[in-house]
């Protein structure tokens, strides 16, 4: 065979939202203009090894082939410029030459890629809806000045985020121009998803690798212990890697007019055969991690020597085990985004709309796994804890929940007494538990005792605002009346010390439908929106968790900061602090926003009533 060239390279390796990015280095002595220009994608026979290599390993790699345009090159790959390392033989038989920027983990790539979803939502990224008129030509084609690396975000430590638009082979196809600004924005959407895989991958491989099989952290725990830290993890973690190289064929078949949801839908019975289990866990996961710092005198000392490792970059092991928590919700958001862009009535549409269902159910059955074991579990506590006075009520039921508790003040009217020109009301102390069918008042014994002294049906009560009816009478006050058929069972004046704890009790007892107002709403009317700029984890049971870009219709603001919102997407409701998000005041963002709620509610229960 003769050989028309043999060329040597070194390259610096990074695992990044692209495995497969190499890095040209400057050469000593400096090689030719050509091979430092070069930039060399592995097959994914390749693949699956360099996936096995740590960051920033440097490689020597002999290229021997034939003419460059046959695109036929052998590549021997020598691990820290030792042979006896790793070698590598494969083909490489297309001329693909992708550009990825440097590595980062998945917990950066996903904040600074959930910030620009912000941006976008509230109407301030370049390109959306007012502005972007002027990121086209005159012809609807995309302005050259849009598609430059520029273009790309960057994270707080300066980890360049390549764009689709940035690839080489994209950017020289000629093709780029064909696109219109919305098609552009679509395959931006899909190669996210993409590179955002490959970033977490990368995540769960420093959770697996550098934790779970550290030598020294196996020999301070014991095997249920690492069970119940680590639940499948290896198995979320070889589920993603196939997910991902399904994905990295699909680009290397059409980098140009690719399509990833049909792979996510053909994926999603193997993520919900390894997420369901491991956000199961998660409440055993927590109580663990927590009882070995406090109890395990060993664990805290190895987790820090590990947790300092640069592979690490400075993050904590809790924020690699909470990976697949949010990979399972963002993964959605991202095939969200990507229906959103597609053509109305199109096979992409189609697609996506399924994938999307999927993931949902996945998501739903996750949740409904991890509160059912919840709510028991809580009901078991309390029945240890409240009595009835003389009465038998069996607490303990499978489609009972607790929906919120808490002390409140009982206003005496029977003693009061007028100081100058206010009522004086004496109150005492009732603790309330409000389940989701029926609401207990009692006394507490003792500090964790409560004995019960009357009780209702949730169907049976009625409640009436009096803070605005009652002058001179400082606090907020509602009256309770709890019924029994007909007739009037008991009745109390109930006082709290903030407008927001008044308010809670009495959407927490009277909940209307919280799809009432985003059904009703036609895609041309103007709702009060905030958006979720910092994630928040409900505290209490009628709060709301947040993730960051949340958009969420403003039920209710009240004076003293807190906010009953409906979040758009899936028509959770609850109650949050008003410093997590920002008011959406760009009109255009909020019909947007409801236009493209609607658009995906109407396409999901059009697919829903097929099926």
């Amino acid at each position: 065979m003769s050989l028309h060239y043999m060329r040597c390279f070194a390259f610096s390796l990074y695992l990044t939202p692209a495995p497969w990015a190499f890095h040209p280095l400057q050469l000593s002595p400096p090689a030719s203009t050509a091979a430092r220009e070069a930039l060399v994608i592995a097959p994914p026979t390749v693949l699956s090894y360099l996936h096995l290599l740590r960051p920033a390993v440097t490689m020597a790699c002999l290229c021997i082939g034939g003419a460059q345009n046959s695109g036929k090159y052998r590549f021997k790959l020598f691990r820290n410029c030792r042979d006896s390392n790793i070698c590598i033989d494969s083909w490489l038989n297309y001329p693909f030459t992708f550009y990825f920027p440097a590595a980062i983990l998945y917990q950066e790539y996903s904040d600074v890629a959930i910030n620009r979803e912000i941006q976008r939502q509230q109407g301030k990224e370049p390109g959306t809806e007012e502005e972007g008129l002027r990121d086209e030509c005159s012809d609807g084609t995309p302005s050259p000045s849009n598609l430059s690396p520029s273009s790309s975000f960057r994270s707080s430590r300066g980890s360049a985020f390549a764009l689709w638009q940035d690839i080489p082979d994209v950017r020289t196809s000629g093709q780029l121009d064909n696109f219109s600004n919305e098609e552009r924005k679509l395959q931006e959407a899909k190669f996210e998803l993409v590179t955002s895989e490959a970033s977490y991958i990368r995540s769960l491989t420093i959770a697996v690798d550098h934790f779970m099989l550290s030598q020294e952290l196996a020999e301070c725990l014991g095997a249920q212990d690492k069970q119940w830290l680590f639940s499948k993890l290896p198995e979320v973690k070889g589920v993603s890697e196939r997910f991902l190289q399904d994905l990295e064929h699909r680009l290397e078949e059409d980098i140009l007019r690719f399509d990833v949801c049909d792979i996510v839908l053909e994926h999603c019975p193997a993520l919900r055969r390894v997420y369901l289990p491991y956000v199961t866990n998660q409440a055993y996961q927590e109580q663990t991690y927590q009882r070995l710092l406090h109890e395990n005198s060993r664990f805290p000392g190895i987790l820090a020597r590990l947790e300092e490792d640069p592979i690490c970059q400075r993050l904590p092991l809790t924020s690699f085990l909470i990976l697949p928590f949010q990979r399972i919700t963002r993964l959605k958001m991202l095939v969200e985004n990507i229906l959103k862009r597609t053509t109305p009535g199109s096979r992409d549409e189609d697609t996506a709309t399924k994938a999307f269902n999927e993931l949902k159910k996945i998501i739903k059955e996750c949740n409904s796994s991890v509160q059912s074991m919840k709510r028991m579990e809580e009901l078991i506590h309390l029945n240890k804890k409240i009595n009835f006075e003389g009465k038998i009520f069996p607490l303990i039921s499978q489609s009972r929940w607790l929906v919120k508790h808490g002390d409140l003040l009982e206003v005496d009217t029977q003693t009061m007494s007028i100081s100058g020109s206010k009522l004086k009301l004496p109150t005492k102390p009732v603790y309330l538990h409000l389940f989701n069918d029926c609401l207990l008042l009692s006394r507490r014994k003792d500090t964790w005792k409560f004995m019960v002294f009357v009780h209702a049906k949730i169907g049976e009560l009625k409640v009436k605002d009096l803070s605005q009816k009652l002058q001179g009478i400082s606090g907020f006050i509602f009256h309770l009346q709890l019924c029994e058929g007909q007739q009037l069972k008991h009745q109390i004046l109930l006082k709290s010390h903030t407008e927001s704890g008044k308010q809670r009790w009495i959407t927490a007892m009277f909940p209307s439908d919280p799809l009432e107002d985003i059904e009703q709403a036609s895609e041309n009317d103007d709702i009060s929106q905030v958006q979720c700029i910092k994630s928040y984890q409900a505290q209490e049971h009628d709060e709301l968790t947040l993730e960051k870009a949340d958009i969420l219709h403003a039920k209710t603001i009240t004076s003293d900061g807190w906010v009953e919102g409906i979040r758009l997407s899936d028509g959770d409701r609850g109650w949050f602090p008003k410093t997590y998000v920002e008011e959406i005041t760009s009109r255009s963002a909020r019909l947007r926003n409801l236009r493209e709620n609607i658009r995906i509610k109407c396409v999901t229960q059009k697919l829903e009533g097929e099926d």
